[in-house]
């Protein structure tokens, strides 16, 4: 071969550095700037919210407000507006609204910029305002939260619409849980098709468990393939008996997988989408639910699940994590086995009118809400964990995904973290919306405010607590990253 003279050999490396300097970039480094726009977007929007409640409630009941802040630290944009200044500031993760009397209170007052440049009117000072307008400010930031998981689900479901489960088929019916006068859904096989309640066709779980709900007693249920109706007589003025009626009944899907989540125990196993789960530890599975009662009652246990993979049998070992999650039929949070997988299911899509949409926003927020609060239930008596709390990087990565999956899903995500932001304020904790509640209720008690200097050591200890719940949060996110 001939020889590639030195100059020639030098333009070569320089084209090469050129092009790989413009290069475009990769599917990678697509999904990481989707992630982190998504995940800025998405907490600027819930901080802004929050924020905003606070900020027009203090200017109504007159607090001279100082600055309004997106993120905390030392501005990377401000601009000024009559006495307000309006920043954003280096910190992404959270927010204030500094007024006249609240500026300078230690830890808080640092994380906050420090002292503004507008003079104080003494007059119009937070503390100076009663008691009642006050709280009307502190809780005007969870109540934005709420009113705007509200709106947004509304506007989904009168837009997009909801997904429901297209199919009425019973897999198991828990017959010590049937409430007197409903004997007869005993007898009931898996795969039975429920058709009609009082004569109204059903198409989906949802419109079946509404109208044994809301249906006038008697209640005739028919069934496919059966001649005669099964006749449910429950007592009259009765709520809780129809809803323990719903809880007996748990819907059917094949032993298909749809999802398999990530990192999860599945996805380490190396379950696929399509697999159909036909036997666990020798034992045949004929139901999804089925498969997931082994899988709740085994955490840390070894299952040999063998799949068929498009006409192949294949054996996979699966070792569920012990993990705190709400029952889907019941709702009652608890340890259970995990392993990350989703069934395929039949989804009817439906739009409301914008009433019915506003019914359906509100019960969908108030569904998260409790969810919340089950959580929250669930760490204070010890059945859970601060595993299963996300921090920056699990709200990043949901983020990312809601997005590449669609406005709708990350407006869905926004709706649920904004449920989250307004009840984990409202813990008691100084720093917190709670904690300044609990401060007012303390003065309304003893008719006078705390001291100044026990408020800065409460608010210095809620500081260092939250501090240190994000630090192992984070920490375990970061750990996680790495496969520890």
């Amino acid at each position: 071969m001939g020889r590639v003279a030195p100059g020639r050999r030098r333009h070569a490396r320089r084209r090469a550095r050129r092009r790989r300097r413009g290069a475009a970039p990769g599917p990678g480094s697509r999904l990481l700037v989707t992630t982190i726009l998504a995940f800025l977007l998405v907490l600027g929007v819930l901080i802004f919210v929050h924020e905003a409640g606070h900020f027009v409630a203090a200017k109504a009941v007159g607090i001279q407000v100082l600055r309004f802040s997106l993120g905390f630290g030392r501005p990377l944009l401000r601009w000024r507006r009559g006495e307000t200044e309006y920043w954003i500031s280096w910190i992404p993760f959270g927010g204030y609204v500094k007024m006249a009397g609240l500026e300078d209170e230690g830890v808080a007052g640092e994380l906050e910029g420090g002292r503004s440049a507008e003079p104080v009117d003494p007059a119009r000072a937070f503390d100076r305002k009663p008691v009642a307008a006050r709280f009307v400010v502190i809780v005007a930031g969870v109540t934005m939260n709420a009113l705007f998981a509200v709106a947004t689900y509304t506007g989904l479901f009168a837009t997009v619409g909801a997904d429901r489960i297209a199919t009425t088929q019973v897999d198991t019916v828990y017959a010590s849980e049937l409430p007197d006068g409903a004997r007869a859904l005993a007898t009931l096989s898996r795969g039975d098709r429920i058709v009609a309640v009082n004569g109204d066709s059903v198409s989906s779980w949802g419109d079946l468990l509404e109208r044994l709900v809301t249906s006038p007693l008697p209640l005739t249920i028919r069934v496919a393939g059966r001649p005669a109706p099964l006749r449910i007589d429950l007592p009259a003025r009765n709520p809780e008996a129809r809803l323990a009626l719903t809880r007996a009944l748990e819907v059917y899907f094949p032993a298909v997988v749809q999802t398999v989540g990530p990192a999860s125990p599945a996805a380490r196993a190396g379950f696929q989408p399509g697999d159909r789960v036909v036997r666990v530890e020798g034992n045949a599975i004929s139901s999804w639910a089925q498969f997931t009662r082994i899988v709740r009652a085994s955490p840390h246990r070894r299952l040999t699940v063998a799949v068929d993979r498009g006409g192949v049998i294949v054996n996979v070992a699966l070792i569920p994590e012990l993990r705190s999650f709400p029952d889907s039929r019941t709702g009652e949070v608890a340890m259970r086995g995990f392993a990350g997988l989703g069934p395929v299911q039949p989804i009817l899509r439906e739009r409301y009118a914008l009433a019915g949409a506003l019914r359906a926003g509100a019960s969908r927020a108030a569904r998260d809400g409790v969810q919340v609060l089950r959580f929250l239930k669930g760490l204070l008596v010890g059945e859970g964990s601060l595993s299963e709390v996300g921090g920056p990087i699990t709200i990043g990565r949901l983020s990312g995904e809601a997005a590449r999956q669609g406005v709708p899903s990350l407006l869905a995500l926004m709706a649920v973290l904004s449920v989250n932001l307004a009840l984990l304020n409202l813990l008691p904790i100084p720093i917190l919306d709670g904690g300044q509640l609990t401060f007012l209720l303390a003065e309304a008690v003893l008719r006078r405010p705390l001291s100044l200097g026990l408020r800065l050591r409460l608010t210095q200890i809620g500081f260092a607590l939250v501090a240190t719940i994000m630090l192992v949060v984070i920490g375990r996110e970061v750990l996680g990253l790495f496969g520890r």
